[in-house]
């Protein structure tokens, strides 16, 4: 498997990167959806949340720890952020390897809208 992300991982193309350590690596989105909008993405590659194993836990713990510590960084964790794993083409995952987005920098109101059935 190689995505965008993994090529992150090796370097092979630019990220503005905010923290790495031996099992996560997190940049800025190149598409902002908030004022602060950064991915924190495992190194191992790992397709979609249905994709993760026991073997797994300990990176993705480390997406939740490493969250905590970027938005202490940034300035977010006092008001507040939201965090999102989208899994599948439903869930509204585009990169096929799974990643944590971190929003916040403002409000962010609810979490989905009631829309009409279509």
């Amino acid at each position: 498997m190689s995505t965008i992300f993994t090529k992150i991982i090796a370097k092979e193309i630019p990220a503005d990167i905010v923290y790495e350590d031996d099992l996560v690596l997190a940049f800025r989105d190149i598409a902002p959806q908030a004022p602060l909008h950064i991915l924190v993405i495992p190194k191992q590659e790992i397709a979609t949340a249905n994709d993760v194993t026991a073997d797994d836990e300990l990176a993705l713990g480390r997406l939740f720890t490493a969250a905590a510590k970027i938005a202490a960084d940034q300035g977010i964790a006092e008001n507040g952020y939201r965090l999102i794993v989208n899994c599948n083409a439903h869930g509204g995952q585009e990169v096929f390897h799974l990643h944590m987005h971190i929003l916040g920098g403002r409000s962010l109101g609810p979490m989905l809208t009631k829309r009409e059935t279509d």
